[in-house]
């Protein structure tokens, strides 16, 4: 069975997880509204995708 021969120092290890943080959401505006949207997907507040309306969002 593989075992560490020495303990892992405090630098190693947290060089290890220096990659872990969160980053943060990509949010872009959209053309038609202006209400925050991630990009590439459709826009919640109005439903349009890249120029055209592509769900009515009318009651």
């Amino acid at each position: 069975m593989a075992v560490p021969k020495r303990k892992t120092s405090p630098s190693k290890r947290n060089m290890r997880r220096s990659h872990h943080a969160l980053k943060p959401a990509p949010f872009q505006e959209c053309t038609n509204c202006g209400e925050l949207k991630l990009p590439h997907n459709l826009c919640a507040a109005c439903g349009h995708y890249n120029g055209r309306e592509i769900v009515s969002t009318e009651g």
